[in-house]
């Protein structure tokens, strides 16, 4: 993006004043404006270059210190005030290749791109504890890095970040806090897990080779097709007999592809796999398992060596970890502040998330991600009812906005505020 079209983009819209002893009631209209703003123009993971210059800038404005294009384009923004400890607080800036249907009136400009995934509430969150945190310097001592991150839908942006140097250059923070909002939680609340939260996950691609030829003389060929059917069905018994009942993991094959006509028996055929887990030796076992069963198969066909599956593993994201000390710090804090019946353990997520990667550093840097509950009254009654109701990565989610904001900003404020008390 050249300077002329930075300025216009930051020209578009009016910063908030910054005044000391702001509110999360005060500063919300402004929170709602640019949430909306940025949810009609989402990027995808990657392109994420006018967002990361948005947010840069409110930073600057709120008195950060901030350096851009830094992992990709991710951004850092710097607060210091004092001596003490420092925070890390992340956002993530990607949107979803989704073609949005809610109808909404500020609905995705850029057509097939979407936040379908709750990046524009968290964006707006971080802008909102980054206005709290500097016009509120009174209450507390340290350093606050806000880390706006790229790629997170891909599982790549947390890692182009710590491999760019984020802790080298900027220092190893004490803590590490995220929020992400949940659907089918009621807004206005937060859920936790203490330990490993959210699950490891992989993308496996698996090419299955055969001898192809004429379908109406099978006899002459290998065919792939079979030969992937048995394998497929062979990964069905991975979980539930190689697997201890008391460790959760999946292991779905998402496509299967192959073939080209009614009587042709194809070469190869294609497989497409994620597999999740919360445990690393689960996960390990797993991609072990569907490698042995893979090639072991194909050889029972008859395969020689060299048309054996190819395997490939790609899409690694390890299991969210939260601390346990940390979180249960954490949670009795907002119990206090929102209320005990707000505030609630709920189970782990076998979706993913980079954010671990803050933690799996060297230095082990204590994390926490909180969920943030985005559901309006009336679509929590729907799902009492047992209705469904759309979800993240639907192209028909729509958060509560408002309570889901004041909620995301009040928590992560209130937790900052807390462990970087004088």
């Amino acid at each position: 993006m050249n300077t002329f079209t930075k300025i216009l983009l930051i020209a578009s819209f009016s910063f908030m004043n910054i005044n000391s002893g702001q509110t999360i009631d005060k500063i919300y209209p402004y929170l709602e404006k640019l949430c909306t703003d940025l949810h009609e123009n989402p990027e995808l993971s990657l392109q994420e270059e006018n967002t990361s210059s948005r947010i840069s800038a409110e930073l600057r404005k709120a008195g950060f210190d901030v350096t851009e294009k830094f992992g990709g384009n991710g951004l850092v923004g710097i607060l210091k005030n004092g001596n003490g400890k420092t925070i890390l607080i992340r956002t993530d800036l990607d949107a979803l290749p989704i073609e949005e249907n809610t109808g909404l009136p500020f609905t995705s400009k850029n057509k097939g791109v979407m936040h379908a995934c709750g990046h524009d509430i968290h964006m707006s969150v971080f802008v909102g504890v980054a206005n709290l945190l500097a016009s509120n310097k009174d209450k507390w001592n340290g350093t606050v890095m806000m880390v706006g991150q790229p790629a997170e839908e891909i599982g790549r942006g947390s890692k182009m970040m710590i491999e760019a140097g984020l802790y080298e250059k900027f220092g190893v923070p004490d803590y590490a806090l995220a929020i992400h909002i949940a659907s089918g939680v009621e807004s206005g609340t937060v859920t936790y897990y203490p330990g490993n939260a959210m699950a490891n996950a992989s993308s496996i691609t698996i090419k299955v080779h055969g001898l192809g030829g004429h379908g109406a003389l099978p006899q002459n060929t290998i065919d792939p097709i079979v030969l992937a059917s048995q394998i497929i069905i062979s990964f069905q018994t991975i979980v539930s007999r190689e697997i201890s009942p008391f460790e959760p993991a999946v292991v779905t094959v998402g496509y299967i592809k192959g073939g080209t006509k009614h009587n042709i028996i194809p070469n190869e055929v294609e497989m497409g796999l994620t597999i999740r887990s919360f445990n690393d030796e689960v996960h390990s076992k797993l991609i072990e398992s569907i490698t042995s069963k893979s090639k072991n198969i194909a050889k029972s066909y008859g395969l020689p060596d060299k048309l054996l599956p190819e395997i490939t593993i790609s899409d690694y994201t390890p299991s969210v970890y939260n601390d346990p000390e940390l979180t249960n710090h954490v949670v009795n804090l907002l119990k206090s502040k929102l209320g005990n019946e707000k505030v609630y353990q709920s189970s782990r997520w076998t979706a993913a998330e980079d954010f671990a990667n803050y933690s799996r550093t060297k230095e082990k840097v204590p994390g926490l991600m909180l969920w943030v509950g985005a559901e309006k009254k009336e679509t929590m009654e729907k799902i009492k009812k047992g209705e469904k109701t759309p979800i993240v990565h639907s192209a028909d989610f729509v958060p509560d906005y408002k309570h889901t904001i004041i909620t995301g900003v009040k928590t992560i404020s209130e937790a900052a505020f807390d462990l970087l008390k004088k």
